[in-house]
Parts: C-alpha cells; sequence; structure tokens
C-alpha cells in the first residue's frame, strides 16, 4: 500500500484519470467475464467446451486472473495508444477500429482462457490442449459466442468514456444524481482565460490553423487547470472558464493553475512556433463570490452559473488590456487564499458596466 500511494503522489492529474480508468476497465471486464460464464455460460461447438470447467473454483480463479491480466494490458492500449492514434478520426470510425483491434487481443485471450484451463485444470497435455482448442475454435458458433459479448463490452466501455468526458470532472456525477436540478447558490472562485491578440493571429492563419492553434492552446490549459483541481465550466472560441470552491487554500490551486499553463506553453513553445509561427500568450481575470448553479436542458443536459460575481469577472478579464496586466484578481478572491505569489495592489478600479469599483491586484511575473 505504501508504494502505491508513493506512485500515485508523483502521478499527475492525467496520470490518475487514466490510471482509475485502467482499474475501472480491468476489474468490471473480469468481474462481469467471470460472472457471466459462471452463472449464464452455454456450451457450444462440437466438443460441447468439455475441456473447460465454470463450476470449479480454481478455474473462476484461473481466468479472473487471465482475463484482469489481459483487460489491464488491453485497457492500456484503448487509454494510452488506440485513443491517441484515432484521435482525428470521427467517433464512428474511431469506435470501430479500436473495437476491431481490442477484439483481435480478446481472441488471444481466448486462447489462454482456453488452453490454460486444459493444461492447468483438466490435466490435459500440451498437444491435447492445442488439439481441443483447434477443434472449438473452427466452429462459428464457438467464435460468435466467445467474441460477440466482447464487442458489446468494448463499445460500451467507450461510449461510457466518451460521455463522461464531455463534462467536467465532478459534473457528471452532479449531473447523474440530479444534485443540481434545483438550483443552488453557492460561493466558488472563478477563472476567465483568454488569448491576447487572437484577431491578429487569426488573420495570418487560414481558419483550419487556427482552429488547430486554438485547439493546441486549449489542452495545455485544460491540462494545468485539471491538474489543480479546477472545474472547467466553458470553452468560448478561444476562451476557458473555470471554478473552484471558495475555500480557504483553494486560490493558490487557482494561481498555481495559471502558472502551469505558462510552464507548459513555454515548455512546447518550439512546438508552437515552427507549426504556427506564433507562440501563445494569454490574460486573466479571477474573482470570488456567490454564484446560481443549475441543471439546465431538455434534450442536451449541462450545468449553469449564473450571478454578477460571473459578469465581474468577465469584467476583471477585459481590464487586463486596459492597464497593461496579464492577471488580475480581486480583493474577494484574495480573502479566500493566502497566496504565495508576488502580487501589486492596483487600487480602486472601475469596471465597465459596473456602479461601483472593485478594488484589484496584479500577479507579478
Amino acid at each position: 500500500m505504501k508504494l502505491f500511494r508513493v506512485i500515485r503522489s508523483r502521478l499527475s492529474f492525467m496520470g490518475k484519470y487514466h490510471f482509475r480508468w485502467l482499474l475501472v476497465i480491468a476489474v468490471s471486464w473480469t468481474t462481469i467475464d467471470v460472472l457471466w460464464n459462471r452463472f449464464f455460460h452455454i456450451s457450444v461447438g462440437s466438443g460441447g467446451e468439455h475441456a473447460v470447467r465454470f463450476n470449479d473454483l480454481k478455474a473462476l480463479i484461473l481466468r479472473g486472473c487471465i482475463v484482469f491480466g489481459m483487460s489491464s494490458l488491453m485497457g492500456f492500449m484503448l487509454l494510452f495508444r488506440l485513443r491517441e492514434a484515432f484521435r482525428n478520426m470521427s467517433l464512428l470510425g474511431g469506435l470501430l477500429l479500436k473495437t476491431a483491434i481490442l477484439l483481435v487481443a480478446a481472441v488471444f485471450l481466448n486462447f489462454l482462457l482456453h488452453f490454460s484451463n486444459s493444461v492447468l485444470i483438466t490435466h490435459m497435455s500440451v498437444d491435447n490442449g492445442l488439439a481441443v482448442y483447434y477443434t472449438e475454435a473452427l466452429s462459428a458458433m464457438w467464435l460468435l459466442h466467445h467474441s460477440l459479448g466482447w464487442v458489446v463490452l468494448f463499445l460500451l466501455t467507450q461510449f461510457a468514456m466518451e460521455f463522461y468526458e464531455k463534462y467536467s470532472p465532478g459534473v457528471f456525477w452532479s449531473i447523474l444524481i440530479g444534485r443540481y436540478i434545483h438550483p443552488k447558490v453557492e460561493r466558488r472562485i472563478v477563472l476567465f482565460l483568454d488569448l491576447i491578440d487572437s484577431t491578429p493571429t487569426a488573420e495570418q492563419l487560414n481558419s483550419q490553423q487556427y482552429f488547430s492553434f486554438i485547439r493546441d492552446f486549449i489542452y495545455f490549459v485544460s491540462v494545468a487547470l485539471l491538474e489543480y483541481k479546477g472545474r472547467i465550466y466553458q470553452y468560448v472560441g478561444d476562451e476557458v472558464i473555470a471554478s473552484w470552491p471558495a475555500l480557504l487554500g483553494r486560490g493558490d490551486d487557482c494561481i498555481r493553475a495559471v502558472r502551469l499553463s505558462e510552464k507548459l506553453i513555454r515548455r512546447n513553445s518550439r512546438y508552437f512556433r515552427k507549426t504556427y509561427g506564433y507562440v501563445p500568450e494569454f490574460r486573466v481575470g479571477i474573482h470570488a463570490g456567490e454564484v446560481t448553479v443549475g441543471e439546465i436542458g431538455i434534450i442536451k443536459k449541462d450545468l449553469v452559473m449564473s450571478g454578477d460575481t460571473m459578469n465581474t469577472t468577465a469584467r476583471i478579464r477585459e481590464t487586463c488590456t486596459d492597464l497593461n496586466h496579464n492577471y488580475l484578481f480581486s480583493k474577494e478572491f484574495l480573502a479566500t487564499t493566502e497566496i504565495s505569489w508576488p502580487a501589486e495592489n492596483i487600487g480602486i478600479v472601475e469596471l465597465r458596466g459596473k456602479n461601483e469599483g472593485i478594488e484589484l491586484y496584479a500577479l507579478k511575473p
């Protein structure tokens, strides 16, 4: 357990996220396979699948170990190789190709299950075990019986991952349990972040290049926000809106996310300059206060945050240009944390559309 905690502490947010999915895949696939073959298995094929005994505890344990190991390997392929390889394909095309590749692995899994059971459980010789498997595998019904279930499982898993990733972490479960069917007032830290000089950049690039530029920019910013527990609320063009609970110490997570965004973009500056001829810079407005969170939509449901805090944060971000500062935050935000970053008090600033000024601070480089 100590080794597990050490490894977990060194993983990034995305590493932990993928690890959790890998564990869910391995455990759920193993559980479904063992329970199905224990209670619902139907023998097929000319040999009646006499080499496999499903009521034997040793056979079930052996099956569970093999399926868990292979499920972990297939889950790794899906999460770290296949999803990235087919990232630019259509959803349907990617689903079908990934399922086809995983099905090849499932055929090998069936071979391991059948052969190991024959040799280790029923004590056949290696030659007899291979012969029995070969006989069973020639049956079209046997192949269908051992492939169809895995195909369904692969597709359902991928649909679940796509559906879960449509929402920021925490949002999916909030919608699932109906937490915000009735709107709730919460105190949250809100961050508005967008590109500097996006219009000149768009004029220099064609529409497809500019879209790719925005997608790459938002990818690195999103990784940083998620790394420090930010809930990504919305993407609006080149703008990202995120929030944190307005608890003591969470404001420091917000600033750390901004600094990590800088670091990731700087680390990939050569890629941006080579691909687009331009390294993105961004400005940020941060505020804290009450927001109303509620679920809206009939065909397409989502969570929406509204209130004066959202409007004020947007105005703070707009003011960055007027005051020639890239990162501005309010006194209300400062009250939520004891940030360990140097900041300059700008004083009371009039914001567009607001009747009263607000005290702002600039985050120093």
